[in-house]
């Protein structure tokens, strides 16, 4: 009973934080003509591949909920690179699933909404112990998600704002958001080639001519 208070009491809020919502569209309904165990492992054998990603990238898997998959950076540990280590992770996601020969066999895409804000953190339940986030921030990464494109990663200004110098975002114009209104997203694209990264793959053409090289 003393851990379970103990646990339950604990609800620290994070001031710098960013969160991930993916989502794999329409699984439910074209995932029918399956079994129901082939189902179960097609979920388990994607997301085992995200939580790999997880944590290669040191972030914290929240929670799934069906086909939902929920991560967050900054937290419980905060860091100050938890908007681009998140979207790094969704980049990868993305392709996670399209090299995915089991999804890609039903045409499945992921739908990803991230944003970046203050949120509290705890643990709740009294035997099955849950690590969970709250507040406007979640709701809003939610959001992204939900009202966002197939196949993309629609985030917010508040995370657009700490990625655009490191990331290629393309903007998608006002979106009216439920319970938000109109909000200005992005969606991010990838990552900017490395300065450092360019003049090695510059200076590597220039010494081998014969060799055609494309720089991401």
């Amino acid at each position: 009973m003393c851990c379970s208070i103990s646990c339950r009491a604990r609800s620290p809020q994070f001031r710098a934080a960013s969160v991930l919502f993916a989502d794999v569209v329409d699984f439910t309904s074209r995932s029918e003509r399956l079994a129901p165990a082939e189902v179960v492992g097609m979920l388990d054998l994607l997301f085992t591949h995200f939580d790999t990603l997880a944590d290669r990238y040191g972030l914290e898997k929240i929670k799934t909920i069906g086909d939902c998959y929920m991560v967050a950076a900054g937290v419980p540990s905060p860091r100050r690179d938890h908007a681009r280590v998140l979207a790094r992770l969704a980049l990868d996601m993305v392709a996670a699933t399209r090299a995915s020969e089991a999804v890609g066999d039903l045409g499945l895409e992921l739908r990803i909404g991230i944003n970046s804000g203050p949120v509290v953190a705890g643990v709740i339940g009294r035997k099955r112990f849950l690590y969970d986030l709250w507040g406007d921030a979640v709701n809003t990464a939610s959001r992204m998600e939900s009202q966002g494109t197939p196949g993309r990663i629609q985030i917010t200004r508040e995370t657009y704002e700490l990625i655009k110098d490191e990331f290629m975002c393309e903007s998608r114009g006002p979106v009216s958001v439920k319970g938000k209104g109109d909000m200005e997203t992005w969606y991010l694209v990838g990552r900017r080639a490395d300065p450092d990264e360019l003049g090695s793959a510059v200076a590597s053409d220039q010494s081998t001519p014969s060799t055609v090289r494309t720089v991401p």
